[in-house]
């Protein structure tokens, strides 16, 4: 019953996308000469809300993977956490770790022709961090000397963003940084713009320019019309450095989740983002449909138990919990089979994974003898997750149960659990990441006075971890540090890490050289698109 009511939902969303766009309002009209054209026709279930990259109130991936196509960023970030060239063509640590060196493509134009300089990057980022301007997302920019913790410039103070001459941009960062880090944390925030088009123009006044209604940028493709919020009709810019894509437009319609599926079998879409993603409950209809469905390589979700640690404020007793889940049942039911247990928040795939804390077997006896020796009072533990969850949730608490420990479930959506949690209303929570591969990406975050969302007493221990592993920039020295700091995570465990789970890709019909996994970093190699 669930594939046939997919294919009829397919075949009633191909009456509805071509009646009326697919959008949320009245199609527009197909660019002149178009009708001859190669058009790869791009799903995405979240409008974007600003055709200006530092103007985005959501700041969500939704507009990210927009502007990853309109303007360029100094590198492209794949899914197991490496680099490749993109708006630099190499890059180097300098400064005795402080500073990093761009060396930017001498062939990288912007739609209009003008070439793109070093200048263009330093002023895009001097004008961003202008005190007058009404930068969103300013604060990715306070990592940079010169700026304050805002991310606004210092009056009096050198500015880390300097152009070296024509073609070399260097940055300079407050803290010790390497190439590796700032990219894999900062690329998908930072995009050139054309500068030589803002001469004049008040700081002040710089978002509210018509030139983001038709924006003119220096990524793979340029922008030709859009419905707001609901379709958006760019070009291939045949003059990209990497290559020009193998498509002449690029038309991206914000179509229901729930149908993006459904589009690409009746053939209204070609792709979908992020990653053409399809659950295992409904691949076996996007392959009856003859469609390819293939398994990511890389992990591309962190599964863990949020606790908080002033109502569970043993950590023998966080640690028989530990002992009592049985992370491979839990894996298994959650992922079918498309999962790997962890004792660690570090991804399998990243190259830190060596100091990763192993997942201990699971040990009842264990878990009820830590218990008896805490002192657990028998007292019953609020275990909160999003409904899609409750079954995960009753296994959790069955298996807590095998040791004595009490816990009662509550379903709430997933703002609600976040900021239960945050303020301490509930105990336990199941939550959701996409991982990245540094080995801070989500410990660092998340032990900070403005974000104890563990409620961990003494942070210090914690924050002088992370900081040692931020300021060491040699590579063996910092797997060290990591180790170090993981042995505390397991000693404490202010969280339970539980396990990596890969997603589901569905192969596009029409259009090759995807790479599917590497969206996840909202950032998609569209210069390698071919469609026939």
């Amino acid at each position: 019953m669930r594939r046939r009511s997919i294919l009829a939902a397919a075949l009633a969303l191909a009456l509805v996308l071509t009646g009326c766009g697919g959008g949320g309002g009245e199609a527009s009209p197909a660019p002149e000469g178009a009708e001859a054209a190669v058009t790869v026709n791009y799903g995405i279930s979240n409008p974007w809300d600003s055709l200006m990259p530092y103007n985005s109130v959501s700041g969500s991936n939704y507009a990210r993977i927009i502007y990853d196509k309109i303007y360029d960023r100094l590198a492209y970030v794949h899914a197991d956490g490496t680099l490749s060239p993109r708006g630099a063509e190499r890059w180097e640590s300098a400064g005795e770790g402080y500073a990093v060196v761009f060396h930017l493509d001498p062939e990288a134009v912007f739609h209009d022709g003008t070439p793109v300089t070093a200048e263009h990057w330093a002023e895009t980022f001097r004008l961003m961090t202008d005190p007058a301007c009404p930068t969103l997302g300013k604060a990715n920019f306070s990592v940079l000397t010169g700026t304050d913790e805002n991310g606004n410039r210092t009056e009096g103070e050198a500015f880390g963003a300097e152009a070296v001459d024509e073609h070399t941009l260097r940055l300079t960062f407050k803290d010790p940084t390497t190439p590796e880090d700032f990219l894999l944390d900062r690329n998908r925030e930072f995009y050139v713009l054309p500068t030589h088009l803002l001469e004049g123009v008040d700081p002040a006044e710089l978002m509210d320019l018509d030139l983001w209604e038709a924006p003119v940028g220096s990524g793979p493709c340029k922008f030709v019309e859009q419905v707001a919020g609901s379709r958006l009709t760019l070009a291939a810019h045949t003059n990209y450095h990497l290559g020009t894509p193998g498509f002449d437009y690029l038309v991206i319609t914000v179509v229901d989740k729930s149908n993006l599926l459904t589009a690409l079998i009746a053939g209204d879409l070609d792709y979908y983002a992020f990653g053409g993603s399809v659950t295992a409950e409904d691949a076996p209809a996007a392959e009856a449909a003859g469609l390819e469905v293939l398994e990511g390589t890389v992990p591309n979700t962190f599964f863990e138990l949020m606790l908080n640690c002033e109502t569970i404020s043993d950590a023998r007793i966080r640690q028989a919990m530990e002992l009592a889940l049985d992370r491979e049942l839990l894996c298994e039911q959650a992922t079918q089979g498309r999962g790997v247990v962890t004792g660690s928040s570090i991804s399998p795939a990243s190259p830190y994974a060596q100091a990763a804390a192993a997942a201990p077997e699971r040990d009842v006896e264990a878990a009820r003898a830590l218990l008896a020796e805490a002192g657990y009072d028998g007292r019953s533990y609020t275990l909160v997750c999003t409904s899609n969850r409750a079954g995960l949730a009753a296994l959790i608490q069955q298996n807590l149960g095998e040791a004595g420990i009490h816990v009662e479930i509550e379903t709430v959506d997933s703002a609600a659990m976040f900021a239960g949690m945050a303020d301490g209303t509930y105990d336990i929570g199941i939550a959701s990441h996409t991982p990245g591969a540094l080995p801070l990406w989500f410990v660092e975050s998340r032990f900070a006075e403005n974000n104890n969302i563990f409620h961990v007493s003494d942070l210090e221990p914690y924050t002088q971890c992370i900081q040692a592993v931020k300021r060491e920039t040699d590579p063996a020295a910092r797997t060290a540090l990591v180790a170090e700091l993981e042995t505390l995570l397991a000693q404490e465990r202010p969280f339970l890490p539980l396990w990596f789970g890969t997603a589901l890709h569905v192969q596009s019909p029409t259009v090759e050289g995807i790479d599917y996994a590497s969206s996840s970093f909202s950032n998609e190699n569209v210069w390698e698109w071919v469609k026939q």
